[in-house]
């Protein structure tokens, strides 16, 4: 629950969690928005077991949301993606830490597209990263935005294990829109929004479960394998 008692910046709530297990801490990872009088800034928190929380409170000031913590350093570092918002773009970075709570060395990780396309106004981290031998494979948000309003539709995209700032494949379509009526009519129409999915034994399978028209929450499958085979042949 939000406690702006001791965390002010959660006055108006808090949202949109992605969830990481962090193997050398032995705890999740919990990157959220909270939301205050400045706007929406990402926060973290970490817990063993989602009853007891260990705030960090925010750790990049507002306006920037769609975070997560990827699950072991690289190269030494924790790293977290976020999605920084100015009045001209809104595209995903990648920052680095020793203690989680400085960030820095930041670096530009994807930007949206100019023009007509699906992401061209504004994109977004979905779910967290998966990671692959290929690389860490991400589903992002890209919104577009026409005259009936805006419409949230997901795509793909492939980074370096390594150096995750560098896109190494990029899906030139979306993969994943609204269709169904509750996906496209509700408090907010043509939105889809994931923020987490499990993986099941078979390593392949992935349940997505996502917000449909910020009114209901929806659960889609779909399969790593599949998703690579589409991003080769599309990026």
């Amino acid at each position: 629950m939000p406690d702006p008692e001791h965390f002010p910046e959660e006055i108006w709530g808090i949202e949109d969690p992605r969830i990481t297990y962090v193997p050398e801490l032995s705890k999740y990872a919990v990157a959220y928005t909270a939301y205050g009088h400045g706007g929406p800034g990402v926060a973290l928190a970490l817990t063993k077991d989602f009853i007891h929380f260990e705030r960090y409170g925010v750790i990049m000031q507002p306006e920037d949301k769609d975070a997560c913590l990827l699950p072991h350093r690289i190269n030494g570092h924790w790293a977290l993606i976020h999605r920084p918002a100015s009045v001209t773009a809104a595209n995903m970075w990648i920052s680095y830490s020793e203690d989680m709570r400085n960030w820095g060395n930041h670096k530009l990780m994807l930007e949206a597209r100019l023009g007509g396309w699906w992401d061209a106004d504004r994109i977004g981290l979905s779910a967290s990263p998966i990671e692959t031998q290929q690389g860490w494979l991400v589903l992002y948000h890209g919104v577009k935005l026409n005259a009936a309003g805006a419409i949230y539709r997901l795509g793909l995209a492939l980074f370096d294990l390594n150096s995750p700032d560098q896109c190494l494949k990029r899906g030139d379509e979306w993969v994943f829109g609204p269709e169904e009526p509750y996906e496209r009519h509700g408090d907010v129409d043509n939105v889809i929004f994931p923020c987490g999915y499990t993986l099941l034994a078979d390593g392949d399978t992935i349940h997505l479960y996502y917000g449909a028209a910020d009114t209901s929450v929806a659960m889609a499958t779909a399969s790593v394998k599949e998703l690579f085979e589409w991003l080769n042949k599309h990026s």
